[in-house]
């Protein structure tokens, strides 16, 4: 999207992440700033249902959790091998409404993968969203990334194939 700042001088580009319901209609969207010089604008647009957060259904057992889509993303660029399979959810901060939601709506899913940032607020969600999946009778673990998040391990893998070494992911 492109916005207009309030007064009308400055304009801002942003990637927005569109979660939908059952139906396909829209519920919720993120919003993740484009720019690239300083702190980025990362939020919610008023009115959103987060439950319905930016997701992605599959066949298998696992619910794969992560704090922004952005992680969401990279770690399934990461790792694409049969990704279609496996249903994921950014949660768009650390509430666990929209991973408690998904698992409620598809019985299917029995194993809360927590994927989240390897950062204290990270750790800190992780162990409140495992207390919550045992509470609720789901099994979890915890995938850390390498870095802060999964952005930045992308990051880094892409920096490490440009000087010459590909890494290979099994």
């Amino acid at each position: 999207s492109c916005e207009k700042s309030k007064d009308g001088t400055k304009k801002y580009h942003n990637g927005v992440f569109v979660g939908v319901d059952e139906k396909g209609v829209a519920r919720h969207a993120h919003k993740r700033g484009l720019y690239t010089e300083g702190v980025g604008f990362k939020g919610n647009v008023d009115g959103c249902d987060p439950r319905y957060s930016f997701h992605w259904i599959g066949q298998s057992d696992v619910l794969y959790v992560f704090e922004a889509p952005v992680d969401m993303l990279s770690y399934i660029t990461l790792y694409p091998r049969k990704w279609q399979q496996h249903s994921y959810v950014a949660l768009c901060g650390v509430g666990g409404q929209a991973m408690l939601w998904m698992l409620q709506q598809y019985p299917r899913l029995r194993k809360g993968a927590l994927c989240l940032d390897n950062d204290e607020a990270g750790h800190k969600a992780s162990e409140r969203l495992e207390t919550q999946l045992f509470e609720k009778g789901y099994a979890s673990e915890r995938i850390p990334s390498q870095g802060k998040d999964w952005n930045d391990d992308l990051v880094a893998a892409a920096q490490h194939k440009q000087g010459g070494f590909e890494m290979k992911m099994a």
